[in-house]
């Protein structure tokens, strides 16, 4: 499967949001982008996105920046995925039907519909709130690796 930059970049920039919200802060795009290696611009394109899905907030002022609209364990990653691409998680299907399809459709029940079917229920279960938890232990084992 490939997955666009836009995609992979957002699911990103929400994981950050979401680390940072968690410490009751308002995540500013340049500082998303410095840590997430992400160009400025790329990623305001990107924030509106998360933004319209009601995932993210934004917040005006000195201060300001995005917060996670609801808790990180409400959100999962096909709500993100599907706010950046309907398409990653979408149906698959032939291009073409002709009237000899039964092949084709032998095809699409067996292989495309399952496989689309477990992309959707794996990127359901997983939670905003599993990505932080798995980024966390990762980081303290990668300290305590170094000291």
């Amino acid at each position: 499967m490939k997955v666009s930059s836009k995609v992979e970049c957002g699911i990103l920039a929400m994981l950050d949001i979401a680390l940072y919200s968690d410490r009751n802060e308002t995540v500013n795009v340049s500082k998303t982008a410095a840590r997430q290696n992400i160009s400025v611009k790329y990623l305001e394109q990107i924030l509106p996105a998360l933004r319209q899905a009601r995932l993210i907030r934004s917040v005006k002022g000195p201060k300001g920046g995005y917060r996670t609209a609801k808790p990180a364990a409400s959100i999962t990653l096909r709500e993100v995925i599907d706010a950046l691409d309907v398409t990653v998680l979408g149906n698959v299907e032939f291009s073409e039907k002709d009237q000899n399809s039964t092949l084709k459709d032998v095809v699409q029940k067996l292989l495309w519909d399952e496989m689309t079917e477990l992309l959707q229920q794996c990127a359901e279960k997983i939670t905003l709130a599993d990505l932080m938890e798995e980024y966390q232990k990762v980081s303290e084992e990668s300290l305590m690796y170094y000291i």
